[in-house]
């Protein structure tokens, strides 16, 4: 099994997506730029989603234009598409970059009915069509699919998903063709032993597709993350997000007086994959430069997840 764990940064979409504040485009860039310094192996960017339903994502054509040069070069840069027309508008970042600038999309379900409503306002099954044409139309252009299973443990509204329900939602994801599953513990409810149920729930569901093709997006709600980290690593996990500065936080895992912490930490994933005895390629001092710009960026509100709206 390989010792090399591979770190996403999920904080320039995810992190940012529900401040209250408009992030102007040169913080985001900033942020892009500093975390590529830093080595992570990918970058959520930005969202391609209607800047209707989330005005702070609206400027990810601008973004992305800001990062020309980064075209061919690691990082993988990734955004989420919710459909045609966010994949068309993802289509047209290489187009006009003259190169494969942006690499990977992502699509997003839930493993909670009621969730996958409030947050996409379709069914499980509904999205999961809408993922057809848009898994085609990415891999007709060369470029990977993420898949999110938001809720993967429990659900603010449903509360806990039973692992079997997960694990379907997910091994439908790897029918449609996505390359990289990614289980996300949207409220951050779990804990070492569920976790461990829900990895075996998809190991058994999809075979030998995972855990290579798994990745884990936790938030820190509990302060479990870093357990649920090392007891994934013990089962052979080798991909997770983190997020810069801890940025985001679900908003229903907040109450009327306290914020809930946020997704977990690039700096605290880092540290608990290297007291596990593996490696990443970040560079820990150029990360704590990141994780300062990403927190001096940060407002009053929070956010979480998929889409725009929440993984």
């Amino acid at each position: 099994m390989s010792a090399l764990v591979r770190i996403t940064d999920v904080a320039p979409r995810d992190g940012l997506q529900n401040e209250p504040d408009m992030v102007p485009v040169a913080g985001k860039v900033g942020l892009v730029r500093r975390l590529a310094a830093a080595g992570v192996d990918e970058i959520e960017v930005s969202s391609f989603v209607s800047r209707k339903w989330i005005p702070q994502l609206g400027d990810a054509a601008e973004v992305f234009a800001a990062l020309r040069d980064l075209a061919g070069a690691a990082p993988v840069l990734s955004a989420l598409v919710p459909n045609e027309q966010g994949m068309a508008a993802a289509l047209r970042v290489n187009e006009r970059a003259g190169a494969a600038l942006l690499g990977k999309v992502a699509v997003f379900t839930a493993a909670s009915e009621t969730f996958a409503q409030k947050n996409t306002n379709a069914s499980i099954a509904e999205t999961l069509e809408r993922f057809e044409p848009v898994i085609r139309l990415a891999h007709g252009a060369g470029l990977l699919v993420r898949g999110y299973v938001s809720c993967a443990i429990a659900c603010p509204f449903e509360g806990p998903i039973s692992p079997q329900q997960a694990a379907r939602v997910g091994a439908r994801l790897l029918e449609l063709g996505v390359d990289e599953l990614d289980l996300a513990d949207t409220i951050g409810a779990g804990e070492p032993d569920s976790l461990e149920a829900l990895l075996h729930a998809v190991l058994a569901s999809t075979g030998a597709a995972a855990p290579p093709r798994v990745t884990l997006h936790l938030h820190d709600t509990r302060g479990q993350a870093a357990g649920c980290v090392r007891r994934a690593l013990e089962l052979g996990v080798r991909s997770f997000d983190g997020a810069a500065g801890g940025l985001g936080g679900c908003p229903y895992a907040s109450t009327a007086t306290s914020r809930a912490p946020g997704n977990l930490a690039t700096e605290t994933l880092v540290g608990a994959v290297e007291q596990a005895g593996l490696a990443t390629r970040v560079n820990r001092e150029a990360l704590r430069l990141a994780s300062e710009l990403a927190q001096s960026l940060r407002g009053s509100g929070g956010g979480c997840g998929a889409g725009g709206k929440t993984v």
